[in-house]
């Protein structure tokens, strides 16, 4: 048996206060999801941002947990020609999710949506990195 880190509610929310705290020092109007090592939601924090981004921001945590790198990779590669991974499942190409990484190890994703997708990416890098 192996042992494993998880994503508990009390770190979820530590990292979505920092991402809260980007987006409010630039005025900008996000939602702001944490899904944990399964793809599921663990906490999602919203305020006056219209009701597409909600979704939106689930989706870009889980497709950067599932394939475990920054949505913005997938992104710059298919704005590089490689069309073909848009047929990938989950997959979600626009800049904005970021995996959740402790000691090495995957424990959630972090997905941003509300503004332009490069400052979706600050907001959730903001986020990520107080793991």
């Amino acid at each position: 048996m192996e042992q494993k880190f998880i994503l508990d509610l009390a770190s979820a929310k530590r990292v979505a206060a920092a991402a809260g705290l980007e987006a409010t020092k630039n005025n900008w109007e996000v939602a702001i999801a944490i899904v944990d090592d399964s793809g599921y939601l663990m906490y999602l924090q919203r305020d006056k941002v219209q009701l597409g981004s909600i979704d939106v921001a689930i989706e870009k945590a889980k497709a950067a947990l599932m394939y475990r790198r920054p949505t913005k990779y997938w992104e710059d590669v298919i704005a590089n020609g490689r069309q073909g991974y848009l047929t990938m499942p989950g997959l979600f190409a626009v800049e904005g999710g970021i995996p959740l990484i402790y000691q090495d190890v995957t424990v959630g994703a972090i997905g941003v949506s509300g503004v332009k997708s490069t400052d979706d990416g600050i907001i959730a890098q903001a986020g990520a990195s107080v793991l």
